[in-house]
């Protein structure tokens, strides 16, 4: 069976042109099962929206009947379509996108299942958006039967991509499948050579600390450019994240690339709340997105709010930083990045 790679797609780093932005419209269901929280959640939502469509189209997929009301909240500019949905987490329920530099564009449909069917998640909807959003956007579909989400994985565009072990490698998703299977199926099916495995997400990122995927990347690390790679840091001993940082970066200081290279690792302070909701707080500036022309920048009230920025604006002196309250998609289980997924340009 043909794979992506051998068919000479691979994924673009988040940084290369994009045509537009997929997200997904929340809809009632066990995360938002509130109807405060699920209003709250479509602000929010719908703040990131109209923060990206300054630089690029933007797609929401919304439930059935759900369209009007929410084009009244995402304003003028925003496409909408209509789909089965359970939740809201475009990045790991949409498709990967991946380009051939030919013109041509193909998706990655990887298998869903409620991030390790934890007890409050449903994917019977979700697991097949993937595949929808692929035919929408007119890609070439290939699916694979690991168990993954676009969260849990990032590119640098010059084959390296960075995992977490607690997830791919997690019983919870693919209790049968070895590293070296993992590893093949990611490269086979996003052009990589190398992967870089992290041990652990934050701590706020798994149970019994609320909603969470059992350690996603993209929370923790993200590649910046090819060699440079920002990471979360918790400068506070008593918080459990200080030690579980300062492993990752040691990690990631030591590693070298697909080409050979060391990584050169930009340390972004965590904001300096400790807890929210009752939990270890997970808040990360690293859980961004890049669009056109921008820097999508997770904001959290905070006096390290500020810093971030002025970070992400030096490594990326070109874009425009733009800062959204990202509080009420984290009290969700995820960030800004969680909630946007990139359809490169071919």
């Amino acid at each position: 069976m043909n794979t992506p790679a051998a068919d000479g797609f691979r994924m673009p780093a988040e940084w290369a042109p994009h045509e537009r932005t997929w997200m997904a419209w929340p809809s009632p269901n066990p995360t938002f099962d509130d109807p405060r929280d699920l209003a709250a959640a479509r602000d929010a939502w719908a703040s990131v929206a109209r923060a990206v469509r300054r630089f690029e189209p933007v797609t929401v997929v919304c439930g059935p009947g759900q369209s009007a009301e929410a084009r009244a909240l995402l304003g003028e500019g925003v496409d909408t379509v209509e789909r089965d949905l359970d939740d809201a987490w475009m990045r790991d329920i949409g498709p990967t996108f991946l380009t051939n530099g030919a013109g041509e564009l193909a998706a990655v449909d990887w298998t869903f299942n409620g991030w390790g069917a934890q007890h409050w998640a449903r994917w019977d909807h979700d697991a097949k958006i993937a595949a929808h959003v692929g035919d929408l956007a007119g890609a070439r579909t290939y699916a694979s039967k690991l168990v993954n989400e676009g969260g849990a994985l990032h590119v640098d565009g010059e084959g390296t991509v960075l995992l977490t072990e607690t997830v791919q490698l997690g019983p919870e998703r693919n209790p049968h499948w070895t590293r070296e299977q993992v590893e093949a199926e990611i490269h086979a099916h996003l052009g990589t050579e190398k992967a870089i495995w992290l041990p652990r997400g934050l701590t706020g990122d798994y149970p019994p600390h609320g909603y969470g995927t059992l350690g996603h990347v993209d929370i923790v690390a993200a590649f910046a450019r090819p060699g440079v790679v920002v990471a979360h840091h918790q400068p506070d001993p008593a918080h459990p994240d200080h030690e579980v940082t300062k492993e990752v970066i040691g990690i990631l200081e030591a590693a070298t690339d697909a080409r050979g290279r060391r990584l050169e690792v930009v340390r972004v302070a965590a904001p300096t709340v400790l807890e929210a909701d009752g939990h270890w707080a997970d808040y990360s500036y690293i859980n961004h997105y890049l669009c056109n022309g921008a820097v999508v920048l997770c904001a959290f009230g905070d006096p390290r709010d500020r810093l971030a920025a002025e970070t992400f604006g030096r490594l990326f002196p070109e874009r425009t930083v733009t800062l959204v309250d990202a509080r009420t998609i984290f009290a969700g289980g995820g960030g800004i990045h969680c909630i946007t997924q990139q359809q490169p340009r071919v």
